[in-house]
């Protein structure tokens, strides 16, 4: 079996699942370790390989369980618990030309919620196995290629986020009840898995499900990257200018800010919205605490594939987080032999979400790749350097070195 083929064969069955290996069996953990209760406390960015007892990460049976550690840690301190697939998940699905409804039921057997994301086909025949899809948070901010359909997926319906008053509202909490730890992110997350459950179940909508990408900008785009975080059934993450509490580093983002530069941080977001659970509150003021950043958000994307743009223009938005936060990201689709996979763009020049035309053809190459079944070179990974004063020093941040995990 191809090294890739086994990644992602690994990171999507179920733990007791023992895949073949040539004549052998590749020795999956029949239980992974759950998070102890050391306190954490360090100013540098947690190591991707090592588990929060410092057990050592040394094998890709090893960074299964560890991403299933960096899930519940995530769901614990910041994201709130995000619910397994309902018992009850239909859906109708309605076309009209390239216009189409997805009316999906959601629920237990006394209470369900509905909802119905719009789609947009192209005007083609349908390939073998149906088109790709692009679930896009509040509707696509990026180019979508030809031969891709768009789905315009209403997160804001499924839980709230104008301020501090969208605690609770929301089609996910009129489900979940309004005392749900969920934050709408979560809630979000939750959402998509629901749209692939229809999907999967409704074949005539005449889409590839195993050919789905995710995407949205600024909070949705901190939406897009959670999403594809934890539903590992997304093909391709695409975060646009999320910043802060998306690809950038909580650490990271507070010495931006220590450092004179003024961005967003932990302490201010957590008054901002509702997009992170109220647990965090008891962490944004001592980040050191946490025993995890969101390079291991990031990093539970891999190896399947991930490419995220950051806008420099846009200091609020943690230039240098972004660019430390993805460079330790990166370690991990490098120690998985997939570096080709991750991908990152950093520059300025524009408005908040627009997207320049002059890296559409860098976007299409990871839509070829790992859409479309094209041929692309995918080995993109840039920033202009424009930090405002600060200075991005990788050994002042990564203090551990990136294993080949074999194996064993």
């Amino acid at each position: 079996m191809a090294l890739k083929s086994l990644l992602l064969s690994l990171l999507t069955v179920p733990a007791l699942a023992a895949p073949q290996l040539g004549g052998g069996v590749l020795p999956i953990p029949l239980s992974c370790p759950t998070p102890s209760n050391i306190k954490f406390n360090d100013t540098k960015l947690p190591n991707p390989f090592a588990f929060d007892t410092g057990a050592p990460v040394r094998t890709i049976a090893d960074w299964a369980c560890r991403r299933e550690q960096i899930s519940s840690l995530i769901q614990g301190y910041e994201a709130g618990t995000l619910p397994p697939k309902p018992a009850h998940v239909s859906a109708t699905f309605t076309k009209n030309g390239t216009q189409a409804v997805l009316n999906i039921t959601a629920g237990t057997n006394t209470k369900r919620i509905s909802f119905a994301p719009t789609i947009t086909f192209p005007n083609t025949t349908a390939p073998k196995g149906g088109f790709p899809l692009v679930i896009a948070y509040g509707g696509p901010s990026i180019p979508i290629p030809d031969g891709v359909a768009v789905m315009n997926y209403d997160n804001s319906g499924m839980a709230e986020q104008n301020d501090q008053s969208s605690r609770g509202v929301g089609l996910f909490f009129d489900l979940y009840g309004q005392n749900a730890t969920a934050s709408s992110m979560t809630a979000w997350v939750w959402g998509v898995s629901r749209i692939i459950d229809a999907l999967e179940s409704t074949r005539n909508v005449n889409i590839n499900t195993q050919k789905i990408a995710v995407t949205g900008c600024s909070r949705n785009g901190k939406g897009a990257l959670m999403a594809g975080a934890f539903e590992d059934r997304i093909a391709l993450t695409i975060p646009q200018e999320s910043g802060s509490g998306g690809d950038t580093c909580w650490r990271l983002s507070k010495f931006e800010q220590d450092s004179g530069s003024v961005v967003q941080e932990a302490v201010e977001i957590v008054q901002e919205n509702v997009w992170f659970s109220t647990n965090f509150d008891n962490y944004v003021h001592n980040i050191s605490l946490l025993p995890y950043d969101h390079h291991l958000l990031a990093a539970m994307v891999a190896p399947r594939p991930m490419i995220s743009y950051e806008n420099t223009d846009f200091v609020w938005l943690s230039p240098l987080s972004g660019f430390g936060c993805m460079t330790a990201a990166h370690t991990v689709w490098e120690a998985l032999g997939v570096e080709e996979r991750h991908g990152f763009v950093q520059v300025g020049g524009h408005e908040h979400c627009a997207f320049p035309s002059n890296l559409t053809d860098g976007l299409f190459a990871f839509f070829d790749k790992f859409l479309l079944g094209k041929q692309a070179d995918t080995n993109i990974f840039t920033t202009n350097d424009v930090f405002n004063g600060t200075t991005w020093v990788p050994q002042d941040w990564i203090t551990w070195k990136t294993p080949k995990l074999g194996l064993l």
